[in-house]
């Protein structure tokens, strides 16, 4: 098991196990939960596209970990030099690779990255129902510094009552 730099053609094999990492810890399910598919998509397509933003917007601040030639996890990473921070939006390991430190590998291989392009902090976001994610963080020298609630709205017209 080695980690590279990432490759356009890895893109399928990450958003596959993105969909399977974040059953249970994603956004865009508790929006499908509360008010079904959006815009005709569900949860899965939406949560794979965010992989393709990350590739957008800093591709070379994502790292693969394979396995016998196959992806099986990755770390998305980006880097606000001015502010010295350096962010981690996506963080996944294929099913039967998890639970032998892959993640904190991915983990402590972003956070050289950061500290070779000379930034001060990192900053990783998870949800409260991710157990596993925040003990790792927390083991990993990450400290809680604020929560955050996530609201939805429909944009649908009100239904008439009739009356």
């Amino acid at each position: 098991m080695f980690i590279r730099p990432y490759r356009s053609t890895d893109l399928p094999a990450l958003k596959a196990i993105t969909v399977a990492a974040f059953d249970g810890v994603s956004i865009d399910q508790g929006i499908e939960r509360e008010f079904g598919e959006v815009n005709g998509h569900d949860w899965r397509w939406r949560k794979a596209r965010h992989l393709d933003d990350d590739a957008a917007r800093e591709p070379e601040g994502i790292f693969v970990a394979e396995h016998e030639g196959q992806a099986v996890g990755y770390i998305t990473t980006w880097q606000d030099r001015a502010a010295g921070i350096g962010h981690i939006p996506n963080l996944a390991i294929a099913a039967e690779f998890r639970g032998h430190g892959l993640g904190r590998q991915l983990i402590e291989h972003a956070l050289g990255h950061f500290r070779a392009s000379g930034l001060t902090h990192a900053k990783i976001e998870t949800l409260v129902q991710n157990e596993i994610g925040n003990h790792l963080y927390r083991s990993l020298g990450f400290r809680e510094v604020a929560r955050q609630i996530h609201f939805v709205a429909s944009l649908a017209p009100p239904k008439d009552s009739g009356g």
